[in-house]
């Protein structure tokens, strides 16, 4: 199967979660900066939200690049990431909302361990397709950055009911560690 409609049909869904995601952005009611202040946590959590759409888009980009071909199981793969992906505006809008309480905070983090989860699973399927010597297998390698943040996601949450700002300073520093995009992959691309 070619990929193009697979990569045009993603990105169409992530600029839909980009989208969606600003429009929950409300304009304050009032003319000075201090009508701005009740908003902080709406925009953190939008700021947030919005380089871990990136940093997806980025990543699957440069994933496709590297994939010769995909299958049924690539399909679905990709879908299932779509889909923790486009509860990113729900969880969003929920946890600034909220000031960033427990439960909200716990939720946003499963949708970004689910999300990673999915991600994780996409990659596995195209090695799968390609092949273990195959450009996407050498250039992830062991996936030592996939896995740490699977392992930060999971104790994010586990911490959230304990102390919600920990965890919620755990979910940045996971984005930071994928802000950069994945120089694995643009490393075999180049040769």
């Amino acid at each position: 199967m070619q990929k193009g409609r697979l990569e045009a049909f993603s990105d169409g869904v992530f600029a839909i979660i980009i989208t969606i995601m600003v429009l929950e952005l409300k304009v304050p009611h009032g003319t000075d900066f201090s009508a701005l202040a009740p908003l902080a946590p709406v925009f953190i959590s939008y700021v947030l939200s919005f380089v871990n759409v990136g940093i997806y888009w980025n990543n699957h980009h440069h994933l496709l690049q590297v994939a010769k071909t995909i299958d049924g199981r690539v399909l679905w793969a990709n879908l299932h990431l779509l889909f923790w992906l486009s509860l990113f505006p729900f969880t969003t809008g929920w946890m600034g909302e909220n000031e960033f309480a427990p439960a909200a905070v716990a939720v946003y983090g499963v949708v970004l361990l689910m999300a990673a989860v999915a991600y994780t699973i996409l990659v596995r399927v195209l090695i799968a397709l390609h092949g273990k010597d195959s450009t996407i297998a050498t250039a992830i390698g062991s996936d030592v950055k996939g896995y740490a943040s699977l392992a930060i996601y999971a104790t994010a949450v586990a911490l959230s009911f304990v102390q919600s700002f920990v965890s919620l300073a755990l979910y940045f520093v996971v984005a930071a560690i994928w802000f950069i995009p994945d120089r694995r992959i643009e490393r075999k691309v180049a040769k």
